[in-house]
């Protein structure tokens, strides 16, 4: 059976940005990793802490260890995130510290975010 042709859907016209306001072209982008909810909860609580083992980050963000694991994984790789493994005598101990990047980046979202926000408003 042959599939029914679909319409095209005309494309809308990009409107012009409001007298007085910029229009976005070349506007800087939202940093895509922080701005994850999973990841951000991640560098907000590490933001307010020096420093939080695997356990106590799991209960704040009330997180599988998979999904906690794979989110401070993908921090740790760009540089926002250091990871410490130890051991306290027999039991493995992991901690996670937001780097001085992870805070540059976290400080650089929150403006943007807030930039938004005012201009939203106004």
């Amino acid at each position: 059976m042959a599939k029914p042709a679909r319409a095209a859907v005309p494309s809308s016209p990009r409107r012009p940005a409001p007298a007085g306001k910029p229009a976005h072209v070349g506007a800087p982008t939202v940093d895509r990793l922080i701005h994850d909810p999973f990841r951000l909860g991640v560098v907000s609580a590490l933001a307010v802490n020096d420093t939080l083992s695997f356990t106590d980050l799991r209960t704040a963000l009330d997180a599988t260890d998979g999904n906690l694991s794979v989110h401070a994984r993908k921090l740790e790789d760009a540089g926002y995130v250091t990871c410490t493994k130890s051991f306290a005598g027999r039991t493995p101990r992991t901690n996670y510290r937001l780097t001085p990047a992870g805070r540059r980046a976290l400080d650089k979202y929150l403006d943007h975010m807030d930039a938004i926000i005012k201009a939203t408003r106004t």
